[in-house]
């Protein structure tokens, strides 16, 4: 009689392991909560029922006990894996976020577990990125904005100590003083708008308007400039453009920003110009330039801050970095797209897009 009751105890505690096991399995921990449910009332219940049946042929209830126990036991030790298996992918998540709010910023949650705390995994790896390259940028905004702020205001000091000393009459630093001083106006001024657009907190007044008039004017602020380096300018907008939904203000300055790239990388005898194309749903607008073109490296950084694709050049004299990542802030600001390539011809092209009204 002992003997059988220890085989049925022995089955009951095997099955219960086996289907312990196969919980694991379960790719969600929704489907591995509802099993071990079942599992705990369904081995329990066919332990009794075994049970039951052997005590009718043996009259003997000592079967019925021992099955019952090895039931109970089988839930307990199921229950026990299905908490493990839950509570190994927590305790690394946790840890994970621990180092996280430590400041380890290379901090990473592994993979594994349930399909629900694997998704938390992941999405908890990709705030860590976000939130890496955030201070990355940061650093390198830092860094730059130094950079660019340091040498016209370096330029000034050398400037007016060497008027304070006597050296050289105050008036012949004059037409300099008011050149770093625009340029540092232009670099804070950009700044403050990039702040605005990360920050959430640009304001445009969108209406219709069309381009044929903000393309004009903006090439007609140009020309002396172009004149100067022996550049041509010129536009091509069909008749019966349609006119888009914008912020005119806005997009005359995205205008300015791209034929101010352009122009100091167009050589002399070069030729810029802006083109406007209809398309589906949307505007089409595009100023090329005659010059060298992109690198491949600064097509795919050209709308970086600070990145220039010239890092010899003086700053201020090639600009701070900032137009392009202005220029991109603001055209999707406005709902559309802006990106970068090479002409085939020769030169670059700086194409963005704005909806038609």
């Amino acid at each position: 009689m002992i003997g059988s009751a220890l085989a049925v105890g022995a089955m009951t505690l095997g099955v219960g392991l086996v289907a312990a096991l196969c919980l694991r399995r379960l790719p969600t921990l929704r489907w591995q909560l509802v099993g071990l449910s079942i599992l705990a009332v369904v081995l329990p219940l066919g332990a009794v029922l075994l049970s039951g049946a052997a005590m009718f042929e043996s009259e003997h209830d000592l079967t019925a006990l021992a099955a019952i126990v090895a039931g109970a036991a089988a839930a307990l030790v199921a229950a026990f894996l299905v908490v493990r298996w839950v509570n190994q992918p927590i305790q690394r998540l946790r840890a994970a976020s621990a180092s996280l709010a430590a400041g380890d910023l290379t901090a990473r949650a592994t993979h594994g577990g349930p399909e629900e705390l694997a998704d938390l995994s992941g999405s908890f790896n990709t705030m860590a990125e976000h939130i890496e390259r955030l201070f990355d940028a940061r650093r390198e905004l830092v860094a730059w904005a130094s950079h660019d702020l340091r040498t016209p205001i370096a330029a000034m000091q050398a400037m007016l100590e060497a008027i304070e000393d006597g050296l050289v009459p105050a008036d012949r630093y004059l037409p300099e003083l008011r050149e770093q001083t625009r340029l540092l106006g232009t670099l804070v001024d950009d700044l403050f708008e990039l702040a605005r657009i990360d920050a959430g907190a640009l304001t445009l007044e969108i209406g219709e308007a069309s381009l044929d008039g903000l393309v004009e004017r903006c090439l007609r602020g140009f020309e002396a400039e172009a004149t100067a380096r022996n550049v041509t300018l010129g536009a091509q907008i069909p008749a019966g453009t349609s006119t888009v939904r914008c912020a005119p203000d806005s997009v005359s300055r995205v205008l300015f920003n791209l034929v101010t790239n352009a122009l100091r990388h167009t050589p002399s005898d070069g030729s810029v110009a802006v083109l406007v194309a209809e398309g589906d749903a949307e505007v089409v607008v595009a100023v090329e330039d005659t010059g060298a073109g992109f690198a491949p490296e600064s097509i795919q950084r050209a709308f970086e801050r600070f990145w220039r694709g010239d890092r010899a050049r003086t700053p201020g004299q090639a600009g701070a970095g900032l137009g392009l990542a202005i220029a991109r802030g603001l055209v999707e600001a406005q709902g559309g797209r802006i990106w970068a390539e090479n002409r085939p011809g020769g030169g670059a092209r700086i194409t963005f897009t704005l909806p038609a009204a």
